[in-house]
């Protein structure tokens, strides 16, 4: 991977990069940030950079025998740990060379690293992954081996905060004192999670959210979405990538949720109550989890439509059909309400966490909004 395939975080390329190009790079370098924000890809790409024998305009050539060794996952002097787990039996019978056919599949497929596609690849629901001291003693046995193609041989190892603390013991000395050509780089969800001694050792970057505009282009790149639809769903993702891709493929859901939304303010305005009974009755049979994903839903159309009467376009995140109800809509949320709709969408939604009736707290839910839609 090359810096320019990198999500966002142009401050931390930059300052990976003059760290390789001044040969200062840390003997540990530590990634840390959300779920969601690329990390995994910047590492990969600070490894072939490393590696990289004719750099181009600030990044690797992607074209050298190294680069192309990269990108095919061949390049001998760069290894990768994780955790994983054995569907077969003892976990700590195995190392990270047991799940190198899934790991490949899973960078490849996985532009973001997902933590849950991860374990869909494991296929082994009853375990959590983690890292053993099995694979502590093949990541020793790996780096006291001398470089071969290269100045620097680098592991890259993700998610150190899943390293079992005899297997994280195992390893602190091969951190703290590594070989002259040793290179370790960490990429963590979690730094907080990581022993504090393989932690203090570590030189850290902290990787920020992408912004929405970043995250969307993402998303009509990869998926070929229309701006506008990739701009609404990227808003809400806050900058945390695997959630919008989540939205995208679950754009049934949503559909749905557009749906229920504007047929739960049509109802409202026309407070017709035997209507929105039935309403709160098949809303109700939803799963809890999927009826607080529509009242989250609800209080961001509630705000976006109060955004929509300011009438400028930069302001809003409106898939191109909700933008058409908006335009019919958008004048019945206004000061007056707006503050009123979003606290008790809110208020449902904490209700229903709460493990309150949901049949009696969406009809509730229906007739105060009936009052609050008509102010």
């Amino acid at each position: 991977m090359k810096f320019s395939e990198v999500l966002g975080n142009e401050q931390a390329i930059v300052q990976i990069r003059r760290l390789i190009d001044a040969d200062r790079l840390p003997h540990a370098l530590l990634l840390h940030g959300e779920p969601g924000v690329p990390k995994l890809g910047l590492a990969m790409a600070a490894a072939q950079y490393l590696h990289c024998k004719n750099h181009v305009d600030g990044d690797s050539c992607g074209v050298c025998p190294m680069c192309r060794q990269h990108q095919s996952f061949n390049q001998v002097d760069t290894h990768f740990s994780f955790p994983f787990t054995n569907s077969k039996g003892d976990s700590s019978s195995c190392d990270a060379n047991d799940f190198m056919d899934e790991w490949r599949e899973f960078v490849t497929k996985y532009p973001v690293e997902d933590y849950q596609a991860w374990l869909g690849l494991l296929k082994n629901d009853n375990a959590q992954p983690q890292i053993f001291v099995r694979e502590a003693e093949n990541i020793i046995r790996k780096m006291t081996l001398s470089a071969y193609t290269a100045k620097y041989k680098v592991l890259i190892l993700w998610l150190p905060e899943k390293l079992k603390e005899e297997a994280a013991n195992k390893l602190l000395k091969l951190i703290e004192e590594p070989y002259d050509d040793c290179k370790f780089i960490l990429v963590s969800d979690n730094e907080k999670g990581i022993l504090g001694t393989i932690l203090s050792r570590c030189q850290r970057i902290e990787l920020r959210k992408p912004s929405t505009p970043l995250v969307a282009q993402y998303l009509v790149d990869r998926y070929g979405m229309d701006q506008q639809d990739a701009l609404a769903l990227a808003a809400p993702a806050d900058g945390n990538v695997i959630m919008a891709e989540r939205m995208v493929q679950t754009g049934s859901e949503f559909h749905e949720f557009r749906e229920r939304f504007i047929e739960l303010m049509r109802l409202s305005y026309q407070h017709d109550l035997a209507k929105l009974k039935a309403w709160s009755e098949a809303v109700a049979d939803m799963k809890r989890e999927k009826e607080r994903r529509f009242l989250d839903y609800a209080v961001r159309q509630v705000r976006e439509n109060f955004i929509y009467n300011l009438h400028n376009p930069v302001l809003n995140y409106l898939t191109r059909e909700e933008e058409a109800f908006s335009t019919r809509f958008s004048p019945f949320i206004n000061e007056r309400n707006v503050e009123g709709i979003v606290a008790e969408l809110q208020r449902a939604s904490a209700d229903i966490a709460g493990n309150a009736n949901g049949k009696l707290v969406l009809f509730d839910l229906t007739i105060r909004l009936s009052i609050l839609i008509r102010k």
